[in-house]
């Protein structure tokens, strides 16, 4: 009796009627993404048109009634004029004695990707490069990026290692150090509506960007209320600053004024700066380069402020 009670059950399942809503989602279920360039003064919609029936009713997201910008041709399929974001819905045509889903439609609106512009820069020697990139222009869909790169000497494509998909950077953790012949990264942009590729070719010592000095600070000099002593430190992402010494700017302001001074390079990661006023603060900060010109100067370093020492 068990087994006849449990083939009941089973042929009551399989035999859901037509007006089972379960039934019903799995057949109306399919929607199909279209998609169209903001803008266009038409995007079409079509529909399948049941054999012998006159028209079809469009309805938006589900709603029955009048479509804002858009109208119905002789064909049942639906025209929208001067696209915008506004129109971005899910249409749905129906046979309209029935109220029965004939079609589908999810319609994205965006654009193709532009030329991706790229910038490449490494924080040291013998780091990873890493590699940003950005569209001129927002595409409202979702985009997706090719990364690859070469060595001049080398016909070997490899990846730029992206850390999520959709992510706005890669980078390259093999960089020779010394190679003549520049790096060529690729970077191509995906969406449904198109492609767009940018290369950037680069040579290691044209992008180092040193991280900025760290932990400076700036002390009064008992005696001397003309000066202040200023010392910090290489950042401690530069390697080997033994064979790769950086040299050093430093730019300061009185408290209360709006003009700041840069000194000219130095090496030592030490200064006394002169010629303060007795008793003032001075806002201080720093930026760092490779020593033989390489690249460009770090960003400054976080500021530190001292007061130059005044006789009691």
């Amino acid at each position: 009796m068990h087994w006849i009670l449990m083939l009941t059950l089973l042929l009551s399942t399989c035999s859901a009627s037509d007006e089972d809503p379960t039934w019903l989602k799995k057949e109306e279920g399919l929607v199909v993404q279209q998609y169209a360039n903001l803008g266009l003064a038409e995007v079409l919609l079509r529909c399948p048109v049941p054999e012998g029936a006159p028209t079809v009713e469009w309805r938006v997201n589900g709603t029955a009634g009048p479509i804002w910008k858009a109208s119905v041709r002789e064909d049942s399929s639906l025209t929208l004029w001067n696209t915008s974001l506004a129109q971005e819905a899910e249409y749905s045509c129906h046979d309209p004695t029935t109220g029965r889903v004939l079609h589908r439609v999810y319609l994205k609106l965006g654009y193709p990707p532009k030329k991706p512009s790229i910038q490449c820069s490494t924080t040291s020697y013998g780091s990873p490069v890493n590699c940003t990139w950005k569209l001129e222009k927002e595409t409202h869909l979702d985009t997706s990026f090719i990364t690859t790169y070469r060595d001049g000497m080398d016909r070997e494509v490899r990846d730029c290692v992206q850390s999520s998909t959709g992510a706005d950077s890669c980078s390259i953790a093999d960089v020779q150090l010394f190679s003549i012949i520049p790096y060529v990264l690729n970077v191509t942009a995906v969406n449904p509506l198109g492609t767009r590729t940018n290369i950037f070719p680069f040579l290691l010592n044209q992008i180092i960007k040193p991280d900025p000095p760290e932990d400076l600070k700036v002390s009064a000099i008992a005696g001397m209320s003309w000066k202040l002593r200023l010392e910090w430190k290489p950042p401690s992402s530069w390697l080997f600053p033994e064979y790769f010494p950086l040299k050093y700017v430093i730019r300061y302001s009185r408290n209360g004024t709006d003009s700041h001074k840069t000194t000219r390079p130095l090496e030592q990661t030490s200064f006394v700066l002169t010629g303060v006023r007795p008793g003032a603060t001075y806002h201080i900060q720093v930026a760092a380069k490779d020593c033989l010109d390489n690249g460009e100067y770090s960003a400054w370093s976080s500021p530190a402020s001292g007061t130059a020492w005044r006789p009691a």
